[in-house]
């Protein structure tokens, strides 16, 4: 059996951790799972996205997002290699619509500093 490389382990572990925000509607442990510097890309409809800068504002977005009454996600996969992750999930507004989407994202020192997210057209 291959051992996965302990870089991909950390990562893949963080990840898991940061579904569970998500899984659960508990954002409690974000602030611990974000770096001081990290910069999310997010979902806009401006061509080049929005951007949150810095652990403040990123906890802020991801912690909305988490705590939206009536919506939940569904956790597709999760791919870790190296420093680097992909996220693949579909989610459900309060009024039963989906929409599936992706997440990049990238880590150091066992937090995320960059998360790039993107959702399937109509």
């Amino acid at each position: 059996m291959a051992q996965t490389h302990p870089e991909t382990a950390a990562t893949a572990e963080l990840m898991r951790r940061f579904n569970e925000v998500f899984l659960r509607h508990d954002p409690r442990p974000l602030r611990d799972l974000i770096a001081d510097d990290c910069v999310i890309e997010k979902i806009s409809l401006d061509a080049d996205g929005d951007r949150c800068i810095g652990r403040d504002a990123c906890v802020a977005l991801w912690t909305a997002i988490a705590t939206t009454p009536g919506t939940h996600f569904d956790l597709e996969e999760t791919y870790a290699m190296g420093d680097r992750a992909v996220i693949r999930w579909r989610f459900w507004s309060d009024d039963k619509t989906s929409v599936r989407g992706v997440n990049l994202m990238r880590v150091r020192d066992g937090q995320i500093v960059e998360a790039m997210g993107y959702t399937k057209g109509n």
